[in-house]
């Protein structure tokens, strides 16, 4: 029982990140206290209160997939450094 619920739990994950958006850009501002970064198109992008922004800074390239929330907050749900 515990691996059905195990796997659907990860199905639900898994297809949740299907209706995210994502675009990709050089970090322009952070705010550590709001959880927020800016990127150079101008956009604002709110990072998981559970995400560790020290390796989030200004000039750094980031692919993020984010869902925009019913507030027009862009609520990353994804994120990862390029290289």
């Amino acid at each position: 029982m515990r691996i059905l619920i195990a796997a659907a739990v990860a199905l639900i994950l898994s297809t949740a990140s299907l209706f995210a958006e994502t675009t990709e850009g050089t970090v322009k501002k952070v705010d550590t206290q709001a959880m927020t970064v800016v990127l150079d198109d101008g956009n604002t992008y709110k990072l998981p209160a559970e995400m560790d922004m020290s390796v989030i800074t200004e000039g750094v390239s980031l692919l993020i997939a984010y869902d925009v929330g019913s507030d027009g907050v862009n609520q990353i749900t994804d994120l990862e450094v390029v290289q």
